[in-house]
């Protein structure tokens, strides 16, 4: 199937192809809207609209690029724009002469010009983007005239013989040419959502709480503005992000309330049921928060190994009307042995959505009975981890090896006094961490940046301890520490007294079964 530019056109103006309030706003700049127009000039390949026909209009919709579409005829079905908007939205800006565009609007990009000069290029356009001021009419040709007989007449009224000619041709080119169509007739939501799920796998973003809002909510109750309201009460904690990771709260909000966080559930949870309960979500997140914070050192979303952790958190602490739960010393440990096997094992490195069902199924489990199987998970943790590993602060194992130094309750290494947690993970930058046998000192003999950057060689030292302590050996460095908490401040560093020997690859090592041991009893006790 395909239409023609002239019939998209006459769909779009006759308020029956239409954008939904999911799809992103219009993106293209005008340099690309003219390689799309030569791309059509000469035939190349330029992709498929796909198009969704259903007889029911979305309660939320979105204005094709500047242009607000007009009301549609209740006779014919509508087709909703689900790929291929920025190419609808350019050619209809170019070529179409009946809808005046939003008076604020930037419309620099529709006024495309064919060039007579340029020369017939496989490779390079010979269309561009010029302000009317700009374009020299002896050498630049207005295509949006190309549909219009009495404009195009006026444009093409004093052109030489020749480039009349070409123009011409030019012309009857774009009438001749289709958009490709592929539309999916149907009114079943879980269908489209499968059609959405195909196309995001495809690299196409597809904003699904956009999706939701349109199609699902009530003007009463806007899910855009309670997630930004979300993220406002979140941030002083450090969680704002949590607000503004949509896909994570629309999880978090069919995990409550359909027990089911796969794609075909999220786009057909029931809007009234969601209303109801939404208190539940908030109450929820507010519980994983004050959990994480209080049994892990999350401080920020950017410190948890993987944000899909609150999900199953999330529905444990899913409570109405502000009541928390009461959560039981068995309950907690079962919830912190399944942190840390979650973590070991890179639970949701993949089948993030098999193993979240099972795990917030398991957590509904353990709040109603005391009881669960939820840190029933694999993992396994040796030394070879931490030697293995690079510290890379980004990283999901970096993630896991810092909150495993927190939990052991640091020292400076300079004064002997705690460790701000709170401050460091809340900053949460590289500046925070640093190598135990210095790089200066290890690349002195030869070693190279990735056998210094193993995790076994990092320990929680601020910028100003790691310049009081200098590149120097650790033998030497010793000496600027403390002398009566060292051994306190290398206990609670996890770090074997293997380090003031100097000899790397015995103190990594160490280190390493040092640190597997404790993150083993983490995961297999409450606290070691």
């Amino acid at each position: 199937m395909s239409l023609s530019i002239r019939q998209a056109i006459e769909k779009v103006v006759g308020g029956q192809l239409r954008i939904p309030k999911f799809q992103r706003g219009f993106v293209w700049d005008a340099e690309r809207v003219a390689y799309l127009m030569d791309s059509i000039y000469k035939g190349y390949p330029f992709g498929s609209l796909i198009l969704w026909r259903t007889k029911t209009q979305l309660r939320s919709e979105r204005t094709l690029g500047p242009f607000a579409l007009p009301e549609r005829d209740p006779d014919y079905p509508i087709d909703y724009v689900l790929d291929g908007q920025q190419r609808l939205t350019s050619v209809f800006g170019v070529f179409q002469t009946e809808l005046q565009p939003n008076a604020d609007a930037d419309t620099a990009w529709t006024h495309i010009y064919f060039d007579f000069v340029a020369a017939a290029d496989l490779q390079e356009s010979q269309f561009v983007a010029l302000s009317p001021s700009e374009a020299d009419p002896e050498r630049f040709f207005p295509i949006g005239t190309l549909f219009n007989v009495t404009a195009y007449r006026e444009a093409t009224r004093d052109l030489p013989d020749t480039r009349a000619t070409q123009i011409d041709s030019v012309q009857a080119t774009f009438k001749e040419a289709h958009l490709p169509v592929q539309t999916i007739e149907t009114d079943d939501r879980a269908k489209v959502a499968i059609v959405f799920e195909r196309v995001n796998r495809l690299g196409v973003e597809l904003d699904t709480l956009q999706l939701l809002s349109a199609w699902t909510w009530s003007e009463e109750f806007d899910l855009q503005e309670r997630f930004q309201e979300m993220a406002d009460e979140f941030k002083p904690f450090g969680f704002a992000g949590v607000g503004e990771d949509t896909n994570l709260l629309l999880r978090v909000c069919a995990a409550v309330v359909a027990a089911d966080v796969s794609a075909p559930t999220l786009l057909g949870l029931n809007g009234t049921e969601v209303r109801n309960r939404f208190d539940e979500v908030v109450n929820g997140l507010r519980g994983a928060i004050d959990h994480l914070r209080k049994n892990f050192h999350v401080e920020r979303l950017e410190n948890l190994p993987y944000p899909a952790m609150l999900v199953p958190l999330a529905v444990f602490f899913a409570t109405r009307d502000g009541v928390g739960v009461n959560m039981t010393g068995e309950q907690n440990d079962e919830l912190r042995k399944w942190f840390w096997r979650s973590c070991f094992g890179r639970r949701f490195s993949s089948g993030v959505l098999r193993n979240l069902n099972r795990d917030l199924a398991e957590a509904r489990k353990l709040r109603a009975s005391g009881t669960s199987a939820l840190a029933e998970i694999p993992f396994s943790l040796d030394a070879e981890w931490f030697v293995e590993n690079r510290f890379n602060i980004s990283a999901v194992n970096t993630k896991t090896f810092i909150l495993v130094l927190a939990q052991a309750d640091p020292l400076t290494f300079v004064a002997g006094s705690p460790v701000h947690l709170g401050a460091v993970l809340q900053t949460y930058n590289r500046s925070e961490f640093h190598h135990l046998f210095p790089r200066a000192f290890l690349a002195g003999q030869g070693r190279q940046t990735d056998d210094i950057n193993r995790l076994a060689n990092f320990a929680i030292i601020n910028s100003v301890d790691n310049k009081t302590l200098g590149g120097a050996a650790p033998s030497a460095y010793r000496g600027k520490m403390p002398a009566a908490q060292v051994p306190a401040i290398l206990e609670r560093a996890l770090c074997p007294d293997t380090l003031f020997s100097d000899v790397y690859d015995t103190f990594t090592q160490e280190r390493a079964e040092m640190l597997a041991r404790f993150g083993r009893k983490l995961a297999l006790s409450p606290k070691p």
